[in-house]
């Protein structure tokens, strides 16, 4: 590849390039051979909890599968259990393994949703992801302020609005809270 881009591999900042792509693009689809019954490793959970459970903000790095160009973001997901609940940091764990494949955001999303809803059987379960793609604002169309979203709504999330729409208020807002209850802090702080 080198070569092909007019260059001399046997430059001194070129000589060990070729290992440590290899090396990153191991570490960067390594999701390929993660193994997700480890990953969760008797982190279920009997619980008598039935409300929403909410995992948000999960920052999330991928290659697009078309151009092997990053694409990054954040990963909302939430669940409703009906008799299990998983160990919150099962969570983030699940979404390095999708994301850390050659990938498409859209498969990615549904991929997410559905591990979660085999593993835990709950009422139902929603993920959201949103991204910037490298492919689009590095190249082709180059609009680099736009960013894609997806979802994929199982079970209540997908049947009652009201489910839906509560999930979608509370990844909406809970950063204005953060930011708000930050700024309430400083002011203390300062007053």
């Amino acid at each position: 590849m080198l070569v092909e881009l007019g260059e001399d591999p046997s430059r001194e900042g070129l000589e060990r390039t070729p290992l440590r792509v290899e090396k990153a693009l191991q570490f960067l689809t390594s999701g390929y051979t993660a193994d997700i019954d480890g990953i969760v490793n008797d982190a279920l959970f009997t619980v008598d909890y039935s409300e929403m459970v909410i995992v948000k903000d999960i920052d999330f790095y991928s290659l697009c599968e078309h151009h092997l160009l990053p694409f990054f973001g954040k990963c909302h997901i939430a669940y409703l259990p009906r008799r299990k609940v998983i160990g919150l940091s099962k969570i983030p764990r699940l979404v390095d393994v999708f994301a850390r494949r050659l990938q498409i955001q859209e498969r990615m999303t549904n991929q997410i949703a559905e591990t979660i809803r085999e593993r835990t059987d709950p009422l139902g379960v929603a993920v959201v992801c949103e991204a910037t793609h490298l492919c689009m604002s590095m190249r082709g169309v180059q609009k680099q302020n736009s960013f894609a979203m997806t979802s994929a709504m199982l079970g209540a999330f997908r049947d009652n609005a009201r489910t839906r729409m509560e999930f979608l208020e509370l990844i909406k807002h809970r950063g204005d809270l953060m930011q708000t209850s930050s700024a309430s802090g400083l002011a203390c702080l300062t007053d």
